[in-house]
């Protein structure tokens, strides 16, 4: 079975702690999307994690934990990550990557603040992480393939490589010889050595475990309106974020994933430059983001203090249909505790017509959310776990998303920690 963890909307979601989650009963945990441009947090026996690089089974002794052809190997954090966790008493994880992915390399990172500060106030937001100059150079093919780290045309790759990004660099932002063929071929000689271990050929290896049976989680990283072709473009990441996605990079047939669970919050956050209908400010803001999570509503790579806005069915529901989610899970429902009346998002007014339907990125600065309002529950749900038992307003909070996004909410998540859990209608594998 395959099931693929994905965001509903813009991404801080919470799907570190419900990838977790899934984990226990997964044999294999793959990622298959962006680098270490954002972060999942997970808070279990050992502490607080926040991963930005590794899968989110690493913490399962039974997991195989795979990096994906199609995301962006940041070879640093990913080796960083795993001497952070021995540091930290977790148990070795089992972690291979595809000989398929490509390399993130510092000059990705280098080009991608020197382009943040070149376009100043019309700048993406980026997390400076280097996405947007590796994924351009992945579709011009300039990248370098892991495998080709073992093979003898390397070095004439290195040489095309440094010419290219020698001559961009000197026009866009003047900077004379920004990497040298030497430097870099010294940089992969070692991780060819640091990287062998963990390679395998992607493809055959996940065809292979569907051949066993194996349950296989593929995790993806921010959510549906970051994708590159149907979110808030150009407000979005560079590597495609929808569950579809999942089957490519991993390399199995897109018919083998009969599970999406898309996670939705229950407000809405986003962390970047772009549109975001509704948008909180002032101590309204402030007292919904100091409220949220372990430690606030701030981002788990940037530290960024996160734009706030109450939850959005007509976001939801567009992320939701474009994952081609199976179910949703709500997560920091708990939050949002202390509310009298919780105002919900319904539609878009867009030059005086009001509309339920997600438009094209021009059309978001001009829109007006128009809103509904529920009655709050004004108690503590942090300590409940039978979803019969929480407060009638909670449930018909709940209900009502349901209604607007059109999939049912089968896990419910009221608080940071794994044991803070709710299962509603829950479908598939038993995790209680």
């Amino acid at each position: 079975m395959v099931t693929a963890i994905t965001g509903g909307s813009f991404g801080d979601e919470g799907k570190g702690k419900m990838t977790d989650l899934l984990a226990a009963r997964a044999d294999i945990v793959a990622r298959f999307q962006g680098g270490a441009n954002a972060g999942h947090t997970i808070i279990n026996d050992y502490g607080k994690f926040v991963l930005h690089m590794l899968p989110s089974g690493v913490f399962y002794g039974h997991a195989e934990n795979i990096i994906a052809s199609g995301a962006a190997l940041d070879a640093e954090e990913f080796f960083d990550e795993l001497e952070m966790l021995k540091k930290r008493g977790v148990p070795e994880p089992t972690v291979k990557v595809s000989s398929r992915v490509q390399l993130l390399l510092p000059i990705h990172k280098e080009q991608d603040r020197l382009e943040e500060r070149r376009l100043g106030k019309n700048g993406f937001g980026s997390t400076l992480s280097g996405i947007a100059p590796f994924y351009s150079d992945k579709y011009a093919k300039r990248n370098i393939q892991i495998s080709e780290l073992y093979s003898d045309s390397l070095t004439d790759k290195i040489r095309r490589f440094c010419e290219d990004k020698n001559i961009f660099f000197k026009a866009f932002y003047g900077v004379e010889n920004a990497v040298s063929a030497a430097a870099l071929t010294a940089y992969l000689a070692e991780l060819r050595n640091r990287l062998e271990p963990y390679l395998m050929d992607c493809p055959y290896f996940m065809n292979d475990a569907l051949k066993a049976g194996k349950n296989i989680l593929l995790e993806g990283q921010l959510g549906a309106l970051r994708d590159t072709d149907n979110g808030i473009y150009p407000f979005v990441t560079s590597s495609p974020t929808l569950a579809g996605f999942g089957s490519v990079s991993a390399g199995i047939p897109p018919r083998e994933i009969s599970r999406v669970v898309a996670v939705i919050k229950a407000y809405s956050t986003c962390v970047g430059a772009g549109a975001f209908v509704g948008e909180l400010f002032g101590s309204e803001a402030d007292e919904l983001r100091g409220r949220g999570g372990d430690s606030g509503e701030y981002g788990a790579k940037t530290g960024r203090p996160r734009r706030i806005a109450w939850f959005d069915c007509v976001a939801a529901r567009y992320g939701c249909m474009l994952q081609g989610a199976t179910e949703a899970t709500l997560t920091m429902l708990d939050v949002l505790s202390f509310l009298d009346k919780i105002p919900i998002c319904v539609g878009y007014r867009i030059n005086g017509v009001i509309t339920d339907k997600f438009p094209e990125t021009h059309f978001l600065d001009s829109a007006e959310p128009v809103y509904e309002y529920l009655d709050g529950w004004k108690s503590d749900i942090s300590d409940i776990h039978d979803y019969e038992a929480l407060p009638e307003a909670a449930k018909k909070y709940v209900r009502f998303i349901e209604e607007r996004i059109g999939i049912p909410v089968t896990m419910i998540s009221n608080g940071p920690k794994r044991e803070q859990i709710i299962f509603k209608d829950y479908r598939g594998n038993d995790i209680k």
